[in-house]
């Protein structure tokens, strides 16, 4: 069968979160760390985006097997495993680079984000604040920041953040589990 590799980027607070729950899913091929959306020049560093006065947010760039896993898949787990309705936020993580965001990469993306957005609405008794803006320049993090839960999933955000994230996928979406 013949792969058709697509790119989707998405911000739902820590990158190590959102990271973490994409490696589990079928179809996904890679999973980067990294940061967009900003509006300072040049490539910002973690410390800055950690500032929030850059305007970037954390973020994964997720490559995937459009024949194994759809856009919408992605969209649906992604709003499923992070907090959609909470500005700027992700539990104790708060500032502009926690925001909720999914960077579209083209028409398609953009139209088909908006109609998931829409649709998971009535899931949640809170309004959606999930951003929805065309790509800018994507920019990757720093080795450390990739991999992370994998390569440190004994750490105590870990335990405490990151693994309730991932519990929640698996019960809602075992079906698209590697």
């Amino acid at each position: 069968m013949n792969k058709d590799i697509q790119i989707a980027t998405l911000g739902g607070g820590c990158f190590w979160c959102t990271e973490a729950v994409f490696q589990e899913v079928k179809g996904v091929e890679k999973v980067i760390s990294g940061y967009a959306g900003g509006n300072v020049p040049g490539e910002p560093t973690y410390r800055e985006i950690c500032s929030g006065l850059t305007g970037h947010a954390e973020v994964i760039q997720i490559t995937y097997d459009a024949n194994v896993i759809s856009y919408e898949d992605i969209l649906v787990i992604f709003m499923t495993t992070h907090d959609p309705t909470t500005l700027n936020q992700q539990g104790a993580d708060k500032g502009t680079q926690y925001r909720s965001v999914i960077f579209y990469h083209d028409e398609n993306q953009q139209k088909i984000a908006a109609e998931i957005l829409k649709q998971m609405q009535a899931y949640f008794n809170d309004a959606i604040v999930t951003e929805l803006s065309i790509l800018p320049i994507f920019y990757k993090a720093t080795q450390e920041h990739q991999d992370f839960y994998k390569n440190n999933n004994g750490q105590g955000y870990c335990t405490f953040v990151i693994e309730p994230k991932l519990a929640k996928l698996r019960k809602l979406h075992a079906d698209k589990l590697n």
